[in-house]
């Protein structure tokens, strides 16, 4: 029989913490269906344009951002929350000191099929 799942409860303004040469990530729940990782920027750092292959959302808890979701500007700010489909581009330049938490939902796992 499998262990039955525990909760997990943190603290996310205690876990903020900024770097002057790098974006700051921390994983804080990584199961088989969801990750969630927080992520602390300064002022003018920046992730390039991506995609993942999952479906994902930001949060953001802090600061300004101008985040390009599919092309399009959005002006993030503490709050706000964006839901990104499968496979979207997407970039964040922040504003200012910025964390949001960025959960990625996983496809679900079909057991016995191949």
């Amino acid at each position: 029989m499998a262990e039955a799942l525990k909760p997990i409860a943190l603290d996310i303004p205690g876990l903020i913490q900024f770097a002057e040469r790098g974006i700051v990530s921390k994983t804080l729940y990584e199961s088989p269906s969801v990750k969630l990782v927080l992520f602390c920027f300064e002022q003018g750092q920046a992730l390039s344009e991506h995609a993942a292959p999952f479906e994902a959302v930001i949060q953001v808890i802090e600061g300004a951002a101008e985040l390009r979701l599919g092309g399009e500007p959005f002006e993030a700010k503490p709050g706000a929350l964006y839901v990104m489909p499968p496979g979207l581009k997407h970039a964040v330049t922040a504003k200012g000191r910025l964390v949001f938490l960025l959960t990625m939902v996983k496809p679900a796992v079909q057991m016995g099929r191949s």
